[in-house]
């Protein structure tokens, strides 16, 4: 445990970002099965809606630096490519 108060408050600081991570990951997980659902279901119109959903996760994620940009685009990608191959 910190003695120095500046160790104390980056211990709290620390925890509330770990949180927010947390509660960013769980949605975009989350976001990610719906539209795998949906793809799954074979549903066009909500797998639509579903993919602007994702991929704008996939983009937050990267903005608060919870996914690399280079994986998020390998995401995107994936998800274009499942998307696209629903109407084949």
């Amino acid at each position: 445990m910190p003695n120095i108060k500046s160790a104390k408050k980056r211990v709290k600081v620390i925890e509330a970002k770990t949180l927010q991570n947390k509660m960013i990951k769980s949605e975009l997980r989350t976001t990610i099965k719906k539209f795998n659902a949906a793809v799954a279901a074979g549903d066009k119109e909500v797998a639509s809606a579903a993919y602007r959903e994702a991929v704008k996760k996939v983009d937050q994620a990267v903005c608060h630096g919870i996914m690399h940009k280079n994986a998020a685009a390998r995401k995107k990608s994936q998800f274009t490519k499942a998307f696209n191959q629903m109407g084949a």
